[in-house]
């Protein structure tokens, strides 16, 4: 930005300690108890470093020593930094999923921010839900701010086989059911699938939206890839705390940066990266805390236009995270995409995307693609509509076998997650390869929380005939590091008497990916019957936060964020009263 705007006495943190009366001097001696001296703080921006790490989240593990080099920028560019630790959300331990509390995430950030005496916040996150929950927060906040990704674990290793976090365990927990591989050799991948810090090294839903948070203007360039146990980590932890401070004086705050360009470059980057499935509804969410209405028409249009050119699994075959960083990550992936995305839209370094993107240079063609020699030659995820999923659905078609992307077949239905496992265990199922397995009651409030259990295990009799994908259809969400055709987020869901709640063994369901249609062929005055005849499923929540979840959560389609959150409910929230 071309000068700064702010004076010391302009600084928000200037109310608690700047005035002469009774109530700024217990701030002041409160802080010179924790032994500051007022020189420290006097004048200066007070930073806050929201830090999700905990004991129990492998993907921010590193986030104990990170926040100090966080702490270390910012006191070189003269600020105050001051840590306010968040829930962790850690995808691997919380249950029954981290998606039920992405928005107490949110809820937590947005109160941190505002009830404390800081000027600007670094953010630090990348485990899935971390993400869009700090962003939704901050965003709603409305302070400077400057996102710091967690960054991918290193990659996985097996008998000299490269590893993918989730997409490999997904491929040889089915060889392990169809007795390919022993008990010891899956006890060695589980030992070696995971073996650093950070988050999942394939393109899931962590790599996606901290990927998409860097599109948007969040970070600093380059900051998404780099592997967590990197060096350039660390130094990018320290510029992150000197950029902030400078961003304060700029008044450089989020109402800036995330405009509606924003949220297209993001969509844009998102398809050509071969994205989670997730992202569509984190950024619905997120574009929404900032003014901005972006709705599953928006991921449609991106996807008939921006190919996917990332080699990255799921969707490619060859590469991990590591691999992408190395090939010069994002701003090299962006250089390749320049027509789909404005360039004229301000970051967080103060300068536009094109001039973050200028020098940046693709270093491994098989790695980052050309448009010309795409993995997929449309985006990564499609939107699908019809009498079954009116409000829309999505697949992923570029992690899918291509004989699924146009499909009929029978319905084989299931109301919950005990009675799917136990029937696909079974080798006497009556089922072949061509039927739509369904999971259903597993939406935002059927789940509770929508989990991630829309990749549906294909039933053991058909992996032992050596199918390895089916179509399966769920109002649940999948696993970004998940792969094959899934259909998911079905809106709305069966829990509220949605279209899915109708449907019965033996109904034919056709989908077309490429007409973006998917029909139940069951005729409307029996769906009429059958709804007629349907009852409510049994209350979740009775109190707590499952309670007030319960009452207050969005569908997917609508991004899964509390209707009293959004930005249009009710007026700004005012700056705290200091009495």
């Amino acid at each position: 930005m071309a000068s700064k705007k702010k004076t010391p006495d302009q600084l928000r943190s200037a109310r608690w300690f700047a005035p002469d009366d009774l109530r700024s001097f217990g701030h002041r001696s409160r802080i010179m108890q924790m032994g500051y001296a007022a020189t420290e703080w006097t004048g200066k921006p007070l930073i806050a470093i929201v830090n999700t790490w905990s004991d129990i989240n492998p993907c921010h593990a590193h986030f104990k020593h990170r926040v100090e080099d966080v702490k270390r920028g910012v006191l070189q560019a003269g600020g105050l930094p001051i840590e306010l630790p968040a829930i962790s959300v850690s995808e691997s331990f919380v249950k029954p999923t981290t998606m039920l509390y992405r928005n107490m995430l949110a809820m937590e950030t947005e109160e941190l921010i505002r009830s404390h005496p800081v000027d600007g916040v670094v953010l630090m996150g990348g485990c899935d839900k971390s993400t869009p929950g700090l962003l939704m927060g901050a965003t709603s906040a409305g302070l400077p701010m400057i996102y710091l990704p967690a960054g991918p674990m290193l990659r996985g290793n097996w008998k000299g086989k490269i590893l993918g976090s989730g997409s490999d365990a997904w491929k040889f927990w089915d060889e392990r059911r169809a007795g390919n591989i022993s008990n010891q050799e899956w006890n060695d991948i589980e030992a070696g699938i995971a073996r650093s810090y950070g988050t999942c090294m394939t393109m899931g839903t962590a790599a996606t939206m901290m990927a998409i948070t860097e599109a948007i203007g969040m970070t600093l360039p380059g900051a998404s890839s780099i592997p967590a146990a990197d060096a350039n980590h660390i130094r990018m932890s320290s510029e992150c705390g000197r950029r902030i401070v400078d961003m304060v004086w700029e008044d450089l705050t989020p109402t800036v940066i995330q405009t509606r360009k924003a949220y297209e470059n993001a969509i844009a980057v998102a398809m050509a990266m071969g994205c989670s499935t997730n992202a569509i509804i984190h950024l619905i969410a997120m574009a929404r805390r900032a003014g901005q209405d972006i709705s599953l028409d928006d991921f449609e249009t991106a996807s008939r236009k921006v190919p996917v050119i990332a080699n990255i699994r799921p969707s490619g075959e060859a590469y991990l995270m590591e691999d992408f960083f190395y090939a010069g990550g994002l701003p090299a992936l962006m250089t390749r995409i320049k027509p789909h995305l404005h360039l004229d839209a301000v970051t967080v370094s103060g300068k536009t995307l094109g001039e973050n993107i200028a020098h940046a240079q693709v270093h491994q063609d098989d790695v980052i693609r050309s448009v010309e020699n795409p993995i997929y030659a449309e985006g990564a995820l499609a939107v699908l509509k019809g009498n079954l999923a009116p409000d829309g659905c999505v697949i992923k078609p570029s992690a899918c076998e291509p004989r699924f992307l146009k499909h009929s077949g029978p319905a084989l239905v299931f109301d919950d997650y005990p009675s799917m496992k136990k029937a696909v265990d079974d080798e006497n199922l009556d089922v072949t390869a061509d039927h739509v397995l369904i999971l259903r009651n597993a939406g935002p409030l059927g789940g509770p929380g929508m989990p991630e259990w829309g990749m549906l295990p294909i039933p053991k009799k058909l992996v032992k005939q050596g199918v390895r994908d089916m179509v399966r259809l769920s109002d649940a969400r999948m696993s970004g590091t998940s792969y094959g055709a899934c259909i998911l987020h079905v809106a709305p869901e069966s829990y509220i008497g949605g279209p899915l709640a109708l449907v019965r063994n033996g109904d034919i369901i056709s989908l077309d990916v490429d007409k973006r249609t998917i029909t139940l062929d069951v005729p409307e005055a029996e769906l009429a019957k059958r709804k007629a005849a349907w009852k409510q499923p049994e209350v979740r929540y009775e109190r707590g936060y499952g309670w007030m979840f319960s009452k207050h959560i969005k569908q997917a389609d609508q991004g899964c964020d509390f209707d009293f959150l959004e930005t249009d409910f009710g007026a700004p929230v005012r700056e705290p009263d200091i009495f």
